[in-house]
């Protein structure tokens, strides 16, 4: 085993590394959208919808793997990944400023191509992680999520003051910068053996049915558990500048930054010393009702600052987590199931922020927000974001009675 595990090092580290890389991809456009709103005069819709195109994408090629992974060379499509995310943020930084009349047409083609990537990195670095000899596999899977939530503190962090010191105005330079960190991955990639991982599903004819839908559960599961986290993680920004008026540099450090913060740590903590990822998950699921309640019926802007922050640790296990539950049920699930994990993922990642999208510019455009935001001295705007973040709370409330029905089934071997 440890002979094992040390031929894999490298490889190991080049996965790690990627996964660290690829959280520009989420959280650089949520930091931005205010910019491109005041620059390109981009609708909060529209907005929404490079997010919705963003996870279409990757539950597309989520859905290819499902059905095709068979006619793909694993190994060549995991060493070239990290170069399609390079020329994604590329082509998002580069476009709009070439061509200014169509920025929107340029972001919407960066997203495309880099959205690819990030598909194709969920599909197949959970498995290839799964696939390396270790002792203890499932704290493995942990780090390897935690090192999103690092890496969208990295982001938030740099860009927050890169934004200040250079202007917003400036902010395709940021990205370029940003696509330059997969090519690291790509150099470790190609000097790294790649494990050999399981194509199909190895389960007893008799079981199939019941493997099926359990299998149906946890699709569902990741789909509640990635809609909470990805909403706030892609509205937290927008909410702390329009909806608390906080300042975007304060509200994206002390906002977005402590989410991500508390995303990766609870993650670090899981790979080194978790355990009962059932219990986990229902105490996440509870933890981010709650706080996405306090955030939209708060008035105190310190309160509702504090309960978007504690989302970031109350969702840090849900997508992890479901897969590590998966891969305490199902023995040997393979990358179909990998892939069809990421494609509840990712429809969850997608149809949410867009939801809260739609929800916001439906609201702040009512009769009835302008009148109660005179009523309590808001703007229509203000009204609508709360609106959006009590429609959030449906999903990790959904959450909660589907995991309860979960340990009762799961209470029975499956596979």
């Amino acid at each position: 085993m440890m002979t094992e595990a040390k031929k894999f090092k490298r490889t190991k580290l080049a996965c790690y590394s990627a996964y660290l890389s690829s959280a520009s991809i989420f959280s650089l456009p949520p930091l931005l959208f205010v910019t491109f709103r005041e620059m390109y005069g981009i609708s909060y819709t529209l907005l929404g919808t490079l997010v919705l195109v963003n996870f279409f994408t990757q539950l597309s090629i989520d859905l290819v793997f499902s059905f095709f992974s068979k006619y793909f060379n694993i190994e060549k499509t995991v060493r070239f990944t990290p170069l399609l995310t390079s020329l994604g943020l590329m082509l998002y930084a580069v476009l709009p400023v070439l061509f200014p009349q169509y920025a929107y047409a340029g972001l919407l083609l960066g997203t495309v191509v880099f959205s690819v990537a990030a598909g194709l990195g969920e599909v197949l670095l959970s498995p290839t992680i799964a696939a390396i000899p270790s002792e203890h596999p499932d704290r493995d899977m942990s780090f390897l999520h935690s090192l999103y939530g690092w890496g969208l503190v990295g982001v938030v962090v740099v860009s927050s003051v890169f934004l200040r010191v250079f202007g917003t105005h400036n902010w395709m330079y940021l990205t370029g910068i940003l696509a330059l960190l997969p090519l690291i991955s790509f150099g470790l990639f190609c000097t790294s053996p790649m494990p050999q991982m399981n194509l199909s599903q190895n389960t007893a004819p008799d079981k199939v049915k019941r493997r099926n839908f359990g299998m149906a559960l946890c699709i569902a599961c990741i789909f509640l558990g990635s809609a909470a986290e990805n909403t706030m993680t892609n509205w937290i920004s927008g909410y702390m500048e329009t909806a608390l008026r906080i300042p975007k540099v304060v509200g994206d450090i002390a906002g977005m930054a402590l989410f991500a913060l508390l995303l990766g740590i609870v993650r670090s903590l899981y790979a080194r010393y978790g355990r009962n990822i059932s219990n986990v998950l229902l105490g996440g699921m509870v933890g981010a009702t709650v706080c996405y309640l306090i955030a939209g019926f708060s008035t105190s802007a310190a309160l509702s600052l504090t309960a978007c922050v504690l989302v970031g640790m109350f969702t840090s296990m849900l997508w992890p987590g479901t897969l590590i539950l998966m891969e305490e049920k199902f023995r040997a699930p393979g990358v179909v199931a990998y892939a069809l994990m990421a494609a509840g993922g990712d429809c969850g990642a997608s149809v949410a922020p867009q939801l809260m999208g739609i929800v916001v510019d439906t609201v702040s455009a009512s009769a009835w927000a302008n009148q109660l935001a005179s009523t309590l001295s808001l703007s229509a705007e203000q009204i609508g974001m709360k609106t959006g973040m009590l429609v959030a709370s449906l999903f990790p409330l959904l959450g909660i009675f589907l995991l309860l029905y979960m340990k009762k089934y799961f209470a029975k071997k499956i596979s």
